[in-house]
Parts: structure tokens; sequence; C-alpha cells
């Protein structure tokens, strides 16, 4: 049974949209259009166009596409900020707000027209996000759910909580989650398709799959074909094994 994946995208529309390409082209290599294409989360913040993103994965799914988009600890960030602008999530240390710079809540805003949003007052900026980003584009970041699993895959945004069953995960774990389950070795019945925590390059534990290679922070935006435990990169090229 095979799966398309696609890691952090972070606001980077234009990634995206060759990321789909790739995927077209693997579509049509082997015959499959019926495949979804898993997309990890953090759709938002420190890119260029947030706004953009969303919008494409949400009109691609109105309009048909096989498109799983999971929740991020980035959209759930900014889904809590413009419900209440003192919002502050559970998983964010508390020195740190989504408007600060290393969280990139900023570059979100102002891809919905929302000038200068860390240097002004926040009740003001709120103000203005609510009446600009549009309704549609917040149902749809609250409704995201944060895990999807198909055969033998298990796609979520940060990790799980080792030794606890699916069913008693928290959303706090699955979107924020890195140690114990970065260092876990143990297998977790099932292959962990995740990304949050950057790396270099898509890379494969053996009980679980990186697929954030930092694009948030001038890296590629890199996907993968799964079909079963076996995982494949797909490159301007096509297919690289991954061990």
């Amino acid at each position: 049974m095979r799966s398309y994946a696609i890691g952090d995208i972070h606001g980077h529309l234009s990634l995206l949209q060759e990321i789909h390409g790739r995927i077209a082209a693997d579509r049509a290599r082997t015959g499959d259009d019926e495949a979804p294409v898993v997309h990890i989360g953090d759709l938002v913040d420190r890119g260029p166009d947030s706004r953009g993103v969303v919008e494409y994965l949400r009109q691609g799914i109105e309009q048909g596409e096989n498109w799983v988009v999971l929740k991020g600890n980035h959209d759930r960030m900014f889904a809590g900020f413009l419900r209440d602008p003192a919002h502050q999530d559970p998983g964010l240390r508390g020195d740190l707000s989504w408007l600060h710079p290393r969280l990139g809540g900023g570059p979100t805003l102002e891809s919905y027209g929302v000038a200068h949003a860390a240097d002004r007052p926040v009740a003001i900026v709120h103000r203005e996000a609510v009446a600009l980003v549009p309704a549609e584009h917040v149902a749809f970041i609250e409704a995201l759910p944060a895990v999807y699993r198909r055969d033998e895959a298990l796609f979520v945004h940060a990790g799980i909580r080792p030794g606890v069953p699916l069913a008693e995960q928290i959303e706090d774990d699955l979107v924020w989650i890195r140690e114990p389950f970065l260092s876990d070795p143990r297998d977790h019945g099932m292959l962990v398709v995740h990304g949050h925590t950057a790396i270099d390059a898509v890379t494969h534990y053996g009980n679980r799959l990186n697929l954030d290679s930092g694009a948030a922070y001038g890296g590629p935006l890199s996907a993968v074909v799964i079909e079963g435990r076996s995982v494949w990169q797909l490159g301007p090229e096509g297919r690289r094994p991954i061990a």
C-alpha cells in the first residue's frame, strides 16, 4: 500500500508546488492515482507565504485531491492566537510567544496583510488579524487532525509518547514531543513518520522516519513515497532509496 508524505512546509508555497510536481511524476511512472499525499504539519510560520500554502492545500482538498493535512505545533499556535491574543500554547516556553521572532508568527500575519506584526501592540495586531485572515482558513486550520494511520505507517507531526497506546496519546505530545521519543529505539508497532525536529536530510531510524529537512531555515522541502516500511525520497530525477 503506497503513501506519499511531505515534511514541514513553513510558508514555502513555491517549494510545496515543486514537491507536488515530483509526486505527480512518480504517480505517472507507477500509474497510481489513488495513494494519499500526507502533509506532516507546520504549514505556517517563518516562510514568506503561509497564506498561499493554506489556500493551496484548502483548495486542493475542496477540489477532491487525495491529500491529508496534519496539524503541527505552529498551526496550533496560529489558531490559538486568532482565538485569543493572550493564548499561550502549553507546549511553548513561558518566556516566548507566537509572535516572538524565533517562532515566526510575524511573517505569517504579514502574508495576510498585517504589517509589522511583531513590532506593534498585540491587541491591535490581533484585531487586524481577525479581520484579514479568511474564515475559511481559520476553519481549515482548526479542523486539522493530529494523526493519520495507513498500512504500516503512522503519520504525525512531532512524534508519539513511547509505550502509550495510540488511543491514549494526547495532542500536546503529537504536535510538540521531542524526548523521549527521538532517542527511543523501540519498535512502535508501526513506522512513525514525522517532522518537527529539523535535520540536514530525511533520515530513517528503523522505528521512525524524520521528514523535516529544514525548509524553515533555508533547507529543502522533502517528500517520500512509502510502501510498507520501505521508503524512497523523491528528487528531481525520481526515487532514491532511504536506508
